[in-house]
């Protein structure tokens, strides 16, 4: 799990343009779309909906763009019809990277993730390669001066929390993802800062990357991100906050 964290801190930074907003507005409107399409427009009903429609919140999406979304997805505004898969590959360094993809052209997806793979040095592997070195798992990150640990700990694990660890920018809680709701709400009710929440793919292990391949791979998962069908990109590179922090800089 080490390295989630600090990668999710170097996203926030760089992704405060505001053509990245715009970016990031249409994915989470595709995904209140396919929620409301799979399960219903109920979000008391629907724990899909009820966590896009947080997530968009959260990025300060207007609520008549939320409503509209689900509209479309429960069939009272025509909408196009998207399929959800996964992708896989490896990047530099034997990384392993998982995509989550909304698409209405499977095979133009294909074309352009394929291309960020090969611009990155990786390749675009087959359905499998590596979906099993990845769980789903709510992330949480606490944030916030003169957290008192014992608490925290006692707090998240008596919510059913899976685990509780320290990273440089706070504290990242682990669950289950059937606890994520309950964990999430329970913390904030405890008075607890959220930076952030999310269910998410773990890498049961990471694979150090470093140097010129950190740059390479980072440059790459940034293209891949920009392609607007990719969801989520995922992976199990490890890249200290020095490298990161040389990058970005």
């Amino acid at each position: 799990m080490a390295g989630h964290s600090k990668w999710a801190n170097i996203k926030r930074r760089k992704g405060a343009q505001d053509s990245a907003r715009g970016k990031r507005f249409t994915k989470l409107i595709r995904e209140i779309t396919v929620a409301a399409r799979m399960g219903g427009g109920d979000m008391d009903a629907n724990a899909r909906l009820r966590l896009a429609v947080d997530k968009a919140r959260s990025q300060s999406m207007p609520k008549d763009n939320i409503a509209r979304a689900i509209s479309k997805g429960t069939g009272d505004i025509d909408t196009d019809n998207w399929e959800e898969l996964t992708m896989e590959g490896y990047g530099v360094g034997g990384v392993a990277v998982l995509l989550e993809i909304l698409t209405d052209n499977r095979n133009r997806t294909t074309s352009e993730v394929r291309h960020a793979f090969t611009k990155g040095n990786g390749n675009l592997g087959t359905n499998g390669c590596v979906a099993f070195m990845f769980h789903r798992k709510g992330v949480l990150l606490v944030s916030g001066e003169d957290i008192d640990e014992d608490e925290l700990m006692m707090s998240a694990l008596d919510l059913d929390a899976e685990d509780v660890s320290q990273e440089e920018d706070g504290w990242e809680i682990l669950t289950e993802p059937e606890s994520f709701e309950s964990v999430r709400d329970g913390l904030q009710t405890a008075g607890f800062h959220l930076e952030s929440a999310e269910l998410t793919f773990v890498p049961d292990n990471t694979q150090e990357v470093e140097g010129a391949q950190a740059d390479t791979f980072i440059r790459m998962v940034e293209t891949l991100e920009e392609c607007d069908d990719v969801q989520a990109v995922h992976h199990n590179a490890e890249i200290s906050a020095e490298e990161l922090a040389r990058i970005v800089n």
